[in-house]
């Protein structure tokens, strides 16, 4: 592993399986350089869009190919290209959300600081599809290392011929602007990224209208994935069926997963989708097992908001559908181990204060129902529990969940009822003992 290296990777499997591409040059140090990425054949797949293909032909193959967002919601990519209008006489914008808020999440980071020309790249290709000839990368402000290695990208793309005027002789002119943001978790969501971009709060819009009519600038957008646009190349290069070959049935291709949390070998790992859970945590090659092989009492499959699976439920496939039926999310993949040592409630605690922290306000439910639910959660951590709390919480959970402008309500409370629903002994114990039930009262140690 390289020196500069801010998490594990399985890059040398990627690099020997070749069902794996997003992390197959993540390990090489000259990877960043425009030199390094077009010897690895980096800019082939723009150069064939340019030449060869119409916009609607590169929807229609990326909408083949099955590839769905990874930021979270999943949703078809080429599907979402495709919403945007033909007839709009307004001009059209492609934004790369690089928020990467949600806690547990470090993937798209790794991609734009090792492989930063295969993100613009997709990003190119995006834009052409959709008739967008300037396109915005939304980068997390803490993110320095992401802003500089895309700033040098951006400035060698544009030195190299792959973005400006009359790109590669065809005609075709695109600008790219690295815009960064302020630190706000709710900017990840797409409409709240589109005002802090305008230059207005974070605040997420009512829908509809949806982003792919009016978006930035009221005018027609289109928000995806770092992740999601670093595959694009990819499908263009090998093909639909290739990719559509990976994964499973209703979820294609490969999928970067960030482990954290208890586990010996913590890190990105891109796999297919379908791919075991308990494999990934377990197996030598991945997870490497729980630390000081104590026993699991938990995992977040999908990132702070999604909802507990004990250790009975990881025996899954990671994908879409298998979570869904296990009553939780694939989310942003982000996958948090927690040991037998530790407290669940003090768990979320430390979940419901940082989405009460990061709700921006706008809705009642969530400005004042996280709040609430925080106020209580705290006081049966602290000992100081009531009889009654737990229907309270409950309670409030019910009057956020679906009642939200954006899924923030939603992404607070579902955790909660879920831990609530499978460690609800746990939750009882603090409130009869005034104490913890576990010997570690911190998760971490």
């Amino acid at each position: 592993m390289s020196f500069y290296s801010p998490v594990r990777t399985n890059a040398a499997e990627a690099a020997s399986d070749e069902k794996l591409h997003l992390f197959t040059y993540v390990e090489d140090p000259e990877q960043h350089t425009v030199k390094r990425y077009e010897e690895h054949g980096g800019y082939t797949a723009w150069k064939k869009v340019l030449a060869d293909m119409k916009p609607e032909e590169v929807i229609e193959k990326v909408k083949n190919s099955g590839l769905r967002g990874r930021g979270g919601a999943g949703f078809p990519t080429g599907v979402k290209w495709g919403f945007v209008p033909k007839d709009s006489p307004k001009p059209r914008y492609l934004c790369c959300n690089a928020d990467e808020s949600e806690p547990g999440t470090c993937k798209d980071r790794v991609l734009m600081e090792r492989d930063p020309h295969g993100v613009i790249e997709g990003m190119a290709i995006g834009s052409y599809a959709i008739g967008c000839h300037l396109m915005f990368i939304y980068i997390r402000g803490e993110f320095g290392h992401c802003i500089d290695r895309m700033e040098q990208a951006r400035k060698e793309a544009y030195e190299a011929g792959h973005l400006g005027k009359n790109i590669y002789g065809s005609g075709y002119d695109l600008d790219l602007i690295i815009h960064t943001g302020g630190g706000a978790y709710i900017c990840g969501e797409e409409t709240a990224l589109l005002n802090s971009l305008e230059g207005e709060k974070g605040l997420s819009r009512i829908r509809p209208p949806f982003p792919a009519v009016e978006g930035l600038y009221a005018s027609p957008t289109i928000v995806n994935n770092v992740e999601s646009l670093a595959a694009v190349p990819h499908i263009i290069n090998r093909g639909a069926e290739w990719y559509k070959k990976l994964g499973t049935e209703k979820s294609a291709g490969t999928k970067i997963f960030s482990l954290s949390g208890h586990v010996k070998q913590p890190g990105n790992y891109e796999v297919e989708l379908g791919f075991s859970l308990k494999k990934l945590i377990y197996d030598e090659h991945y997870g490497g097992g729980i630390l000081g092989d104590k026993k699991l009492k938990g995992v977040i499959p999908g990132g702070a908001s999604t909802p507990f699976l004990t250790p009975d439920m990881i025996d899954i496939g990671l994908d879409y559908e298998s979570l869904v039926e296990q009553s939780s999310m694939l989310g942003s993949g982000a996958i948090i181990v927690f040991h037998e040592d530790t407290c669940i409630v003090w768990v979320i605690l430390k979940l419901i204060h940082f989405f009460r922290h990061e709700s921006c306000g706008k809705c009642t439910p969530c400005r004042e129902g996280t709040g609430w639910l925080e106020q209580i959660i705290r006081r049966i951590e602290a000992g100081e529990g009531r009889k009654g709390d737990l229907e309270t919480i409950e309670d409030l959970c019910g009057n956020i969940l679906g009642r939200t402008i954006c899924p923030l309500g939603d992404a607070a409370v579902m955790p909660i009822q879920s831990a609530l629903r499978l460690y609800r002994e746990e939750w009882e114990y603090h409130i009869e003992n005034k104490k913890c039930q576990v010997k570690s009262h911190y998760p971490f140690k």
